[in-house]
């Protein structure tokens, strides 16, 4: 007989579109019935009911009249994602919550602190990141910064001369703006009876209409566009004037003498400003006033360009014109060849400044970055450790759910569904977590902000906030349930339910792979917070040169400067001031700096910058710096062509007896009389420059330094405010103490070491819960072990040491892994500091020890719990 088949182009249709698991069941099933058909109604009819069979298996997404419609079945294939399924998994996730309350309250505990440390740490990684990112015109702005090339050194700085901005602008068609970019200064404005201090800057003229500054009165065009000009902020036109439209147009006095028209009011400094002021006065204003900035060899000033753009919204190339700029200052200061001098231009995205501040040998080297790279790690690896409790506790648990794999594997649940059922229990705990650990930053964000002295809000209306949130709970979900998912849906469902089932040792060495893993991570933080808590006691504690505890700062404004004789005799006389002096900046910021030095013998060709500042009488008695030779004293009157130096600056001029030795600055040749033991002139992450002191006492004087008697600070203020207000009435009394501006240099490691502190806490906290709730479970595990060695006399500290030595093994491992890594790093860490710490064999003995102890405490008070049991309790727990 004839083989009878069906229609080829069915046949052919039916094995593409069907899915390859299926086709031999469905194939089966349809020739069958083709055969059936055929005897009964005949081939043709047969042909004819294939192809509409196999035509209404054909179901696309949107469905469409040419194809014919599969009747229900009685039993419709089960989906992941079937409402049904999700409800029952929601079910069963909830009981098992329920059920194992304490390992689920380890795990949410967990989950929940590990969450919110990272979501502290994005909170502040996204307000550091944000910084100076809210101007408009952000990609064309640059700072225009010098490399210095002398006496085989290359530095790299931002103060550039006073004349910059407005020349690039006429010399580089590629430049739209500039504008120049003062210090920062305080002044005392007064209108009527109102009077106070305020922060602000000298800028150009083109400022606003570089930077995203709304305007509530004026014009970008006029704000700045004479020299009596100045913009206030909104706070000082509503301080002095009531409001924006009020101030506009009227007179404010700088310093009780000179009187502004206010051109303009501009919205308050947002927060996330790396430049922050209350007022801007016209550049032309500052040229005035410091006429030694017109000289093209200072460098004090920022200067700030903006790019041009062609038609279609492309700013110029930035590195075609630092090229041609490079030389710039060759033909506008052709001396410095001579002197062996060699300074180049270069760009720096402005948008970038805050967070790249830091150059090493004349070349960007990190700044700010490596603190926010170092927190993101940080957040990485706390939500890593709550991750790995999850995991392990789960894993450990499996043995309890075994069972339940087994049966539903036997009727028909396939390995995605039950993967799908695990994972989606570990997304209810991480979303259960994740309600606590917005809680828990809602009620510490206030702290936070206070103790990184930043003002973030939870941006409850924002779209991102939720997505972010929903992100950080799906990431957490899958990390934490992915391998237990993986494990349990892997296991045979014969071997199970004939509780046969044996966990190997992979699965044992997984689970301790990952304690080691979450200790070592552990290890890192405790190395690290003790490293930066060691060079910031350094720091603190480290001998500068001078006594910086008993110091007051004031500034020299008003009538001060003029009065000063006076007021130092006076303030002398009054009691708690024990001596009085005054500086060019303060003993740690703010010092000049020049290569135009001289001494017999110097080679032309070299140039060395020195530090250098205007002094007065008693300067090293009032710093309590050590002087070989003498200080300026009013019984020499040579010492007006006199200079003090320190010990750098005697070896870098080459002077093995310097006391005596002729030496020139600016012109003015005079005599070396002293020579001051090094002291620390700006932070710990700089060397000790050469240092040349001058005697100057007619000289603007910007600082007073006043030393005060010990134990007598209050009455000093209070002496020094009497006198304040007898001579200079018309100026608020502030002042600094030296202590808090030497603080000041380090508030960034200050802050960094206090979070490290809080957050290798929480690192050690987590791994703990993990690590208590395995010894909780191998404790539950043992029980009728236990109960044995118990009945043939085993004693409760041996029988603690055996279910602690496991655990112990571990911790010592991750201590062997962590600390070759710890080294590097902190030892990398410790590089940006010129005086800093030794990498001690102790610190990692301390922070071994301090894992061993915590871990110890933490597995013991299991240990001791399952050791106390009675054993009749054990051996009947099976």
């Amino acid at each position: 007989m004839k083989t009878v088949l069906p229609p080829r182009w069915a046949a052919r249709l039916l094995e593409w579109f069907c899915a390859p698991h299926l086709l031999e069941e469905v194939q089966g099933d349809l020739y069958e019935r083709f055969l059936r058909n055929a005897r009964l109604f005949g081939i043709p009819y047969a042909r004819r009911q294939y192809g509409r069979e196999v035509l209404s298996f054909l179901k696309p997404r949107a469905g469409g009249p040419f194809f014919f419609k599969r009747q229900s079945e009685n039993f419709p294939t089960t989906y992941l994602m079937n409402t049904s399924m999700i409800r029952n998994y929601l079910k069963i996730a909830w009981r098992n919550i329920a059920h194992n309350k304490s390992f689920s309250t380890i795990n949410i505990l967990g989950l929940s602190l590990g969450m919110a440390c990272s979501l502290l740490i994005g909170l502040w990684i996204q307000d550091e990141l944000s910084v100076d990112a809210y101007h408009a015109n952000g990609p064309q702005l640059y700072n225009v910064m010098e490399r210095q090339f002398y006496d085989g050194k290359v530095e790299a700085g931002s103060g550039t001369p006073g004349l910059l901005a407005d020349e690039l602008k006429k010399e580089f068609p590629e430049i739209a703006y500039a504008a120049g970019y003062s210090w920062e200064d305080q002044h005392t404005f007064a209108v009527g009876d109102k009077l106070n201090k305020e922060k602000g800057r000298f800028v150009g003229a083109d400022w606003f209409r570089m930077y995203s500054l709304p305007l509530l009165a004026g014009t970008a065009e006029t704000a700045l566009s004479g020299p009596t000009h100045i913009a206030i902020s909104r706070k000082m036109a509503q301080n002095y004037f009531g409001s924006p439209q009020e101030a506009l147009g009227k007179s404010i006095r700088l310093d009780n003498k000179d009187d502004y028209q206010v051109s303009a009011v501009f919205e308050d400094i947002p927060r996330n400003s790396s430049d922050q002021y209350d007022y801007l006065l016209a550049w032309q204003d500052f040229l005035k006033r410091n006429k030694w900035l017109k000289d093209w060899g200072t460098n004090a000033p920022e200067t700030r360009i903006m790019l041009r753009t062609d038609r279609n919204g492309v700013p110029a190339d930035p590195a075609r014109l630092e090229a041609k700029m490079k030389s710039f200052l060759k033909s506008r200061n052709p001396g410095m060849v001579q002197k062996g001098l060699d300074i180049q231009l270069f760009l720096q995205p402005f948008q970038e400044a805050y967070l790249y501040s830091n150059f090493k040998h004349g070349y960007q080297d990190g700044g700010r970055i490596e603190y926010v790279r170092l927190f993101g790690i940080v957040a990485v690896f706390i939500l890593l450790i709550a991750c790995i409790n999850f995991m392990n506790l789960a894993t450990a648990r499996s043995v309890k759910r075994a069972r339940e794999v087994g049966v539903r594997k036997v009727v028909g649940a396939g390995r995605s569904l039950l993967i799908g059922q695990f994972i989606g229990e570990a997304l209810v705990l991480a979303s259960m977590a994740l309600i606590g650990a917005v809680l828990v930053v809602w009620l510490l964000l206030p702290l936070f902000n206070e103790l990184t002295d930043k003002h973030i809000t939870f941006q409850f209306t924002r779209l991102s906030f939720w997505l972010t949130l929903l992100g950080m709970t799906l990431v957490t979900g899958l990390i934490a349930g992915s391998y237990p998912a993986l494990f349990l849906s892997s296991l045979n469902p014969i071997r199970v339910l004939k509780g046969s089932i044996r966990f190997g040792s992979g699965a044992r060495l997984f689970r301790q792979g990952l304690v080691v893993f979450q200790f070592v991570l552990s290890m890192l933080l405790i190395i690290g917070t003790i490293v930066v808590y060691r060079q910031i006691d350094f720091i603190q504690t480290k001998n500068l040169g001078f006594d910086r505890e008993g110091l007051i700062y004031l500034s020299a404004e008003g009538d001060l400067a003029e009065k000063y004789a006076t007021f130092k005799q006076e303030v002398l006389r009054m009691p708690g001031i024990q001596t009085m002096t005054f500086m060019d900046g303060t003993p740690t910021a703010s010092f000049g700096s020049t290569g135009n030095v001289q001494w017999p013998g110097k080679d032309p060709s070299t140039s060395i910058q020195f530090q250098f500042s205007q002094v007065d009488y008693d300067f090293t008695k009032t710093l309590k710096v050590k002087v070989s030779g003498r200080d300026f004293s009013k019984e020499f009157s040579t010492d007006s062509v006199s200079y003090l130096i320190n010990e750098t600056a005697a070896r870098r001029i080459g002077y093995q007896q310097p006391i005596g030795k002729p030496l020139t600055m600016w012109g003015k040749a005079g005599t070396i009389i002293g020579v001051v033991e090094d002291f620390h002139q700006s932070s710990m992450h700089i060397a000790i420059e050469p240092f040349i002191a001058k005697l100057s006492p007619n000289a603007a004087r910007k600082n007073i330094i006043v030393r005060t008697q010990p134990g007598q600070t209050r009455q000093a203020l209070a002496s020094l405010e009497t006198v304040w207000k007898q001579l200079n009435p018309k100026f608020p009394f502030s002042y600094t103490f030296g202590d808090d501006a030497f603080q000041k240099l380090y508030h960034s490691e200050t802050v960094v070491g206090t979070l490290a502190n809080y957050f290798a806490f929480l690192a050690i906290f987590i791994s703990c819960l993990g690590l208590f709730g395995l010894a909780a479970f191998t404790a539950e595990q043992r029980t009728k072990e236990i109960g044995v060695r118990k009945v043939l006399g085993a004693s409760v500290p041996s029988i603690v040491g055996l279910l602690s030595q496991d655990f112990l093994k571990l911790v010592l491992l991750a201590i062997v892994v962590s600390s070759p890594i710890a080294w590097y790093t902190m030892s990398r860490w410790l590089q940006t500091y010129v005086y800093k710490i030794g990498m001690e064999w102790w610190v990692f003995a301390l922070a071994g020890l301090l894992a061993i102890g915590i871990a110890l405490l933490t597995i013991s008070f299991q240990s001791i719990k399952a050791a106390l049991m009675n054993p009749v309790k054990s051996l009947r727990s099976e």
